[in-house]
């Protein structure tokens, strides 16, 4: 038998449970806070950062969150191609960034700023747009793009 036959099958698959009328609809960042509040373990939210990611359709509606990384007291690694490959996968046209900050402050460090840029431009190869990145805590809410930094 020569390599040529040893192929691992690839599927592409993804099964919405609702349709596109009956999920949330993000018109502002205090819509994406409302939905991220849901999927947020409020009690881990003061120990770990975690960065998740909301799949939007063209019409803003909610395809899904997705937990992209956990990590520790101060900062989580995010891979971007993770992120991209949920999005291209699902067909997503647009993501919003989610992260939490234990320490509670609700302003974006260097890190999050450049962490954003790279996200952005990936997305702009692959014609996703990224709507916004939202810093959460149990306090409240920071959106880039309503501080104008998108």
């Amino acid at each position: 038998m020569n390599n040529l036959t040893k192929l691992s099958e690839i599927e592409v698959l993804f099964k919405p449970r609702f349709k596109a009328s009956e999920r949330p609809q993000i018109k502002r960042a205090n819509d994406a806070h409302q939905v991220l509040k849901q999927s947020w373990n409020e009690g881990l939210m003061q120990f770990v950062e975690e960065f998740k990611v909301i799949l939007l359709n063209n019409a803003n509606r909610v395809m899904g969150i997705v937990d992209i990384a956990k990590g520790g007291k101060d900062s989580v690694a995010v891979d971007i191609r993770v992120i991209y490959s949920i999005a291209l996968k699902t067909s997503a046209s647009k993501l919003i960034l989610a992260h939490n900050h234990p320490s509670g402050k609700l302003h974006p460090s260097s890190e999050d700023k450049t962490l954003t840029a790279k996200i952005i431009q990936a997305g702009q190869m692959l014609d996703i747009e990224v709507c916004d990145h939202i810093i959460i805590s149990n306090e409240g809410y920071y959106s880039f793009a309503d501080d104008g930094l998108l």
